[in-house]
């Protein structure tokens, strides 16, 4: 098996973006567990309180910033949009454009209270997942991204299922399918499963 193996919901990336690859890796498992590294790092940045109280999540500089955080040691393309097709997402010459939307909206449900806090984080970290703005780690980015919104709303990060989603199998399904049904406007089983 290819470290870069598409499936299950995994992003392919094209040729250039693989070259990307700072460390030098050899298999899957080695690529989760470097970037699982990385990530816990964003993460203890992201929640603690000094940067919730400093950072505006809907700004599109901190959508970014996270990305970067989240995959900088790992990827040369961290934080910056992707320039390629692929098999999920927005065409990559809308995703500034469809952002810009998303970060509005977000702005908007929350000075009118369109949504509870749990239903904003989960319908923004949707519509995020929707427009696929980076060549690999959108899922993970935008479920930190909920989990940041969740906490500046006074609510708990999300359990995601209490297990990693980011391996193939049952979990991983659940939450793909959930996902699809937001797809067709069912928001229901993504706010459940991100509680569950």
């Amino acid at each position: 098996m290819t470290i870069f193996a598409a499936g299950d919901g995994n992003t392919p990336l094209s040729p250039e973006e693989q070259d990307n690859l700072i460390p030098g890796l050899t298999s899957k498992e080695e690529l989760n567990e470097w970037e699982r590294q990385n990530i816990l790092e964003a993460y203890t940045w992201a929640l603690e309180p000094r940067s919730l109280n400093l950072h505006d999540p809907f700004a599109e500089a901190y959508v970014r910033e996270l990305h970067l955080r989240m995959f900088d040691q790992t990827w040369k393309w961290a934080g910056t949009y992707r320039s390629t097709e692929k098999n999920i997402g927005i065409p990559h010459y809308r995703i500034r454009e469809a952002l810009a939307v998303l970060l509005g909206d977000a702005h908007y449900w929350v000075e009118h209270r369109t949504y509870e806090p749990d239903e904003l984080a989960i319908r923004f970290h949707h519509r995020l997942v929707s427009i696929h703005p980076f060549a690999n780690g959108n899922g993970r980015h935008s479920r930190l991204m909920a989990d940041v919104i969740a906490r500046k709303q006074g609510r708990p990060v999300f359990t995601w299922g209490g297990a990693d989603i980011v391996s193939a199998g049952d979990l991983r399904r659940s939450y793909i399918d959930a996902l699809r049904a937001a797809d067709k406007n069912d928001i229901k089983p993504l706010l459940a499963f991100a509680r569950s």
